[in-house]
Order: C-alpha cells, then structure tokens, then sequence
C-alpha cells in the first residue's frame, strides 16, 4: 500500500507543497516560486520537478506516492480540466493532471484552491468531523467551498462555491470586481470592511478611534474591541450582510458547519458574534442548528486539502 500523498497549493507568487503521510499528517512543507512567463508554461513542470528532488531527498519512490493533489485558481471540473483558465497565471483551458502525468507516473487529482482549501479544513481543521460543511474565506474577496457528505461539490463549470457574488444588495452603485453590482463580496471582504467603514465615517462626524487610523479590516475590528460605536455599527453591518448571504447558501445545501477563515477570521471569536444574529434572523428553521467556526489551518489549508482529495480514497 502506498505510504505517501503529495499536496500543491498554486498561487499567483509562489506555489506551495507539502508531503504527507497516510494519516494525513505533513512530513514537510515547502515553496517554489511561481514562474508565469510564457504564459505559466513552467509552471507545472517546476512542480514535477520540485516533487522529484523531494522524493529523492527523502528516499521515496513512485511506488510509494498514491498520488498528487493539485488546487489551482479557476474553475476545475471533476476531471482536472481548467475550464475557464486561469488569467492571473496566463493558463488556458487543459487538463492538469494529463499535463502532469507527463512528468510523474503517478495518479493526479485537481480542483480549485478555494475548494481544496474547504475539503482541508473539513479533513484536518475547524470542519473536522463534520462531512456537510461550507467554509468562508474572508479575504481581499469572499471566496467558498461546499462539502456535502464529504465530497466537493464543484458544480458543472466548477465555479460551485462562489459564494462571494450572491446578489445581497439591490442599492449599490459600485461594481463588483465581477462587473455585478451588490455582491457579498462588495460588503464581506477586507475590501468591503473598508468600503463599509468609509461610508460610515463619512456619514456624520461621531467621534470614532478610526478616524486616526488607517482603514484597514484589522484597525475596525481592533476598535470594536475597545468598544468603539462607530466601529460596532460597521462591525453590525457586515454581520447583517454575511449573515443573510450564508442564510441562503444553509437553505440550498444545508450544511451542519460553516467554517470562516481567511484574513478577516484572524479578528477571532469576535467575529462570530457579528455574524450568527443575523443569520439566525435570516435562516430556514430546519437550518437553524448550524454550527460556527473558525477555520484553523490557515495558509496550509490548500496544501491539506489537496492530498486529502488522494488520500481520503486511498484507503
């Protein structure tokens, strides 16, 4: 039986790798720098290479691998293909693990980052021990995976989870980065927190420890710990507009867990109280009972998730 997993996580700037064992622990980590000249045409073999170099490193064979797991930006189909490529890596439509079996005998799977972030978290993080989950990333962008029964649920173009650009605002003037107007994202990202909280502070003139800062989501949720109100209403806002957008994502797949990570979750705990009222407000009765938390696994999770997709088969 096959003893190892390998797990890659490509970003914009680096892509990051990890080796672990049938028990899902990481043996190793390590990053390559991601070359996108000519198009990223690199890209995939420096990954291939890299895994070489690791496994003649540590002594392992192909024999020994029962596979790599690949998260990639865009949308992955169920079959590895980069349906709609992959701009900020300069990737057209291919199928990853075709290209890779080019340079490693081994079994590949792909999906995309954001859902092998989610199935790493319900695999070793803050979803563990719950198979029907959503996991939220709070970052430049709200992003999301969804879980249900274990299994990733990518939709036909792979583009299932883009929890970010569920319509929640019929008001807004602004476009989103999707050329939409009133996205999720628009209000429930670190860039939303700051679009938010400019608003406010333009509102009136209420005295608020912000107005000496420099808007960041950090510095708003830094003063709502200190108690300050204008900070709170902010604070009270997202919660309303994230709580109803996860409201809507509870009445499709109902999941047992929504697991929130991402830059804004390192606000912590507090996070949580802002979120939870309005979607219990908000929610289906038969939903009511989800669960929150917060993701644990932070930057590691890519790398987590995508050998989990080898080794929770491989068994």
């Amino acid at each position: 039986m096959s003893k190892y997993a390998f797990g890659v996580d490509i970003g914009g700037t680096t892509v990051k790798m990890g080796l672990f064992d049938r028990d899902g622990c990481v043996l190793d980590k390590w990053e390559i720098p991601t070359v996108k000249d000519n198009d990223g045409a690199a890209i995939l073999p420096d990954i291939a290479e890299s895994i070489r170099a690791k496994m003649k490193e540590k002594g392992i064979s192909e024999g020994d691998i029962a596979g790599i797991g690949v998260g990639a930006p865009g949308a992955v189909d169920d079959k590895g293909t980069l349906v709609g490529g992959a701009v900020n890596l300069g990737w057209g439509v291919f199928n990853i693990p075709k290209v890779l079996n080019a340079y490693l005998d081994v079994p590949v799977k792909a999906t995309n980052d954001a859902n092998a972030a989610a199935f790493g978290e319900m695999w070793q993080g803050g979803g563990k021990g719950y198979d029907n989950m959503v996991a939220v990333t709070l970052g430049t962008g709200v992003g999301g995976g969804i879980i249900v029964d274990g299994q990733i649920v990518a939709g036909a173009a792979g583009a299932g989870g883009e929890i970010g650009h569920i319509h929640i605002e019929d008001n807004e003037t602004e476009p989103c980065g999707c050329k939409n107007k009133g996205c999720l994202e628009q209000y429930a990202s670190a860039t939303g927190i700051v679009r938010l909280a400019k608003r406010r502070l333009a509102k009136d003139d209420s005295a608020s420890l912000l107005r000496d800062e420099t808007i960041t989501a950090k510095a708003v949720f830094d003063a709502v710990k200190a108690g300050d109100g204008v900070a709170i209403e902010i604070a009270e806002q997202f919660g309303e507009y994230l709580g109803k957008g996860l409201a809507a994502v509870a009445a499709v797949v109902n999941p047992e867990v929504f697991v929130i990570g991402g830059g804004v979750s390192k606000a912590g705990e507090i996070l949580l109280t802002y979120i939870e009222p309005s979607f219990q407000k908000y929610v289906f009765s038969a939903c009511r009972n989800v669960k929150f938390a917060l993701a644990t696994l932070g930057n590691d999770a890519g790398i987590y998730g995508a050998a989990g997709l080898i080794l929770r088969e491989d068994v």
